[in-house]
């Protein structure tokens, strides 16, 4: 079994990759590593974050593969908010709830457009011994509806409505959401470099 650390204290990101990733990888996160603390995440893209997290992670973890991601709605009607500040976008402390409460508030306020598209985005960084081993990107399509349907998923899956599909992300099974996301996505493109250094 190969062994990966994920930089994330996120245990619903944890149990998404490890099951994309499959028993083949030990899959670790900062809740099994107390003393990890990751730089600021001060970047101005999801690749920016990405790398600070992998980087300084993997500076903290001498011979270990961190894996690091930064992933957010984009909104093409807000602009492409909430972005970067997905996790952040109603405050500091903001929990999902919050965050979804701010974006209902934000669409609502453009009562011009019948419906809402945007996409999930996601950057992976792979890094070892501070050094940055490889990087990749993924994004599912969607509507973002103004109204929260399902109760499954983490973070905006009960608003997001993939391409394809009349449910949403908070509706849809772990394994079919595990098919079509931005982190799987992501994930699948990481994957020939996680063999080739396992």
């Amino acid at each position: 079994m190969h062994r990966l650390v994920f930089a994330t204290s996120n245990a619903h990101k944890t149990e998404e990759v490890a099951a994309i990733l499959g028993k083949a990888w030990q899959v670790e996160d900062l809740r099994t590593h107390p003393g990890v603390t990751l730089d600021e995440e001060t970047g101005e893209t999801f690749e920016d974050n990405a790398i600070i997290k992998a980087v300084s992670g993997s500076r903290q973890l001498p011979g270990v593969l961190v894996l690091a991601d930064d992933s957010g709605l984009q909104v093409d009607a807000l602009g492409g908010a909430p972005g970067v500040r997905s996790a952040r976008y109603a405050g500091e402390n903001a929990t999902a709830a919050d965050n979804r409460a701010k974006l209902i508030q934000e669409l609502n306020k453009k009562a011009m457009y019948r419906r809402f598209n945007g996409r999930f985005h996601c950057c992976m960084v792979l890094a070892r011994d501070g050094q940055v081993l490889e990087t990749t990107h993924g994004s599912v399509e969607g509507i973002i509806l103004p109204y929260e349907v399902g109760e499954g998923g983490f973070g905006y899956d009960p608003l997001f409505v993939p391409l394809g599909f009349t449910d949403t992300f908070g509706v849809l099974p772990p394994e079919t959401k595990n098919q079509l996301s931005h982190r799987a996505r992501a994930l699948a493109a990481m994957k020939t470099q996680l063999k080739a250094l396992a």
